[in-house]
């Protein structure tokens, strides 16, 4: 199978990188367009792939076709590439927030099944650790979707999602990983307040997250229970949980979640 990437950016090269590693896909089947003509070509090198100076190109040479272009080109690029798509029918894949796979469809402008599938993936794929929603149009088949949940388990985790869920994805998923960096910078100027550098109480409170967020992913116990073993009588943590709270932590972070729903679905009404 060859996989081609219109887009080279930090995501689509930490896909690249995944799914070589992880022998999904053999380097010299992918190929890559990007505009940074320069800075693909120098990627593509590294790893052994194809980096083409024309999309058509791309389109007409691959099987998967993973657009990683910003939500608002997304169209354009689509509308620049349709006749080369029609013709060769690759497998579509976008990886743009607040698109649907309704709305990409709509460029084409034709009654042909043109077979979609609509991935969130989260900035963690940068490391191997992402987590990525998955889902395909009514013309795209099981196997199309299972394709792409294995590629981006290359790079984390993916789930198969109906396409209605997708703000929910994003908001607990896609966006959450900003309020997880909100949260450690802020147990680390909590530390700094209290008398620690601000580059040890950051280490320190990263690896205590990275440690809860492995605890909770490996075991069977809910975060509760975990809450609870944490938790003596009478002690420390159960004053601190006891302040949170006083100050609503946990309808805070529901409000924050609610709030990014609402801007997702806005978004793609539009």
């Amino acid at each position: 199978m060859k996989i081609g990437f219109i887009g080279a950016g930090n995501m689509a090269t930490a896909i690249v990188e995944g799914i070589v590693q992880k022998s999904f896909s053999k380097p010299e089947d992918i190929y890559l367009y990007d505009i940074a003509t320069e800075k693909v070509q120098a990627f593509a090198e590294k790893i052994g792939a194809h980096a083409l100076k024309d999309p058509q190109a791309v389109i007409q040479t691959v099987d998967t076709l993973i657009l990683a272009v910003k939500p608002n080109v997304i169209k354009g690029v689509l509308l620049a590439a349709k006749e080369a798509i029609i013709a060769n029918d690759p497998l579509i894949v976008s990886i743009a927030a607040g698109t649907s796979t309704a709305a990409l469809y709509d460029v084409f402008e034709t009654d042909q099944p043109i077979r979609i599938v609509r991935v969130m993936p989260n900035m963690n794929a940068m490391v191997g650790e992402g987590a990525a929603a998955v889902c395909g149009n009514s013309a795209a088949t099981e196997e199309d979707v299972k394709q792409i949940i294995d590629l981006f388990n290359a790079v984390g985790k993916a789930w198969p999602l109906e396409e209605k869920y997708f703000s929910i994805f994003t908001a607990i998923a896609g966006s959450s990983p900003a309020y997880t960096f909100l949260f450690i910078d802020s147990i680390a100027r909590a530390a700094v307040k209290n008398g620690l550098p601000k580059d040890l109480a950051l280490e320190m409170a990263t690896q205590a997250i990275l440690g809860s967020a492995q605890t909770l992913a490996t075991g069977q116990e809910n975060p509760w229970t975990l809450i609870d073993r944490v938790s003596s009588p009478g002690g420390t943590t159960v004053a601190g949980i006891v302040e949170l709270e006083d100050n609503a932590f946990i309808s805070t972070v529901i409000k924050g979640i609610d709030a990014t729903i609402r801007k997702d679905e806005e978004l793609g009404k539009k």
